[in-house]
């Protein structure tokens, strides 16, 4: 491995290198995602600029920088950039992409037959199964410390083709439990209403932050033959090293968490409105012909005797006494 120069604020912002694997799944996503769009728009079914904006930029953008920038430059002499690039992908990259609903456009771009095939796959007991909130919220925490507490992470080091086997197993963890919560209703239980998905969402950035702590604070070294035998004479200790990347972990879920806490609380507040116009929609189309069918009779039928207040009617002291305060009408 050939020595790298010391990594600055400049070479962090400038450093990039191509991974082709990494590059041809962001082309093929960007490429059909586009594709979809521009179906909708040539029948004149608009997409909404902003989902097309968090695909590209939050989803795709964070897949290519998380797998090409200076962090993948560095992340084999340095642990912080790798533990900075794994948190990329297992949850900033899934939170765009599901901003941006592709199986939603998906269902609306392509024709009926294929349209019903993929609300089909999201129909079958493993996807319900897989996607269901605490099994998706587990997967991926057990995804994370499996990473740095296996032989998993040092051995990905070593094999590029498992580095992006993990790259990939980061990124499907994460989407398993961002894509239904914020977009694919109809593979979530009945019970998981836009509350109960917000409290969801909560738990789920406490349980994000758990891998970071641990990583922060434990006393072995992670992959540490790997990173004492290539670290460069400028890195920092290692144990330092390690530190920082348990603390870039932490500060990340915590940030990812308020956007998508934010999603679920705009999503709930339309779910509200829609269903209070569809209510109004409702009880406009019964009641007004309930009104036009009772207003013949009404004509027909004396209006009944007004109920008369109880200290008319009644016989106690009390009504006798407010009887008298009262004036005459």
């Amino acid at each position: 491995m050939a020595s790298l120069p010391e990594l600055t604020t400049g070479r962090l912002l400038s450093s990039w290198q191509v991974d082709v694997p990494a590059l041809l799944l962001v082309v093929a996503l960007g490429a059909l995602y586009g594709w979809g769009v521009l179906r909708l728009r040539r029948r004149g079914d608009p997409w909404p600029v902003p989902r097309v904006a968090a695909f590209a930029l939050l989803g795709l953008g964070t897949l290519a920088v998380a797998t090409m920038s200076a962090l993948a430059v560095y992340d084999r002499v340095l642990f912080w950039p790798a533990a900075v690039q794994n948190i990329l992908l297992d949850l900033v990259a899934p939170l765009g992409l599901a901003l941006g609903d592709p199986l939603g456009l998906a269902v609306r771009a392509l024709p009926e037959r294929a349209a019903a095939r993929v609300r089909g796959a999201m129909g079958r007991r493993l996807v319900h199964l897989l996607t269901f909130p605490l099994v998706s919220t587990a997967l991926v925490l057990a995804t994370e410390l499996s990473v740095y507490f296996t032989p998993y992470f040092e051995t990905a080091l070593r094999h590029s083709w498992l580095h992006e086997v993990m790259y990939l197993h980061l990124l499907l963890a994460g989407c398993l439990f961002v894509v239904p919560v914020l977009t694919r209703e109809e593979t979530l239980p009945a019970w998981c209403t836009h509350p109960v998905r917000a409290a969801l969402v909560f738990l789920d950035g406490i349980v994000d932050a758990v891998p970071g702590i641990v990583v922060m604070t434990h006393g072995t070294l992670i992959a540490g033959a790997w990173y004492l035998h290539h670290a460069p004479s400028w890195a920092p200790d290692v144990q330092h090293d390690q530190q920082l990347g348990g603390g870039a972990m932490i500060s990340i879920a915590e940030l990812v968490a308020l956007p998508f806490l934010l999603a679920i609380l705009v999503q709930w507040a339309r779910a509200e409105r829609v269903g209070a116009a569809a209510l109004d929609r409702r009880l406009e189309a019964e009641l007004v012909p309930a009104v036009a069918t009772a207003a013949p009779a009404a004509e027909d039928t004396p209006a009944p005797d007004l109920v008369r207040p109880w200290w008319e009617t009644e016989n106690s002291a009390v009504a006798q006494r407010v009887r008298q305060q009262r004036p005459e009408r």
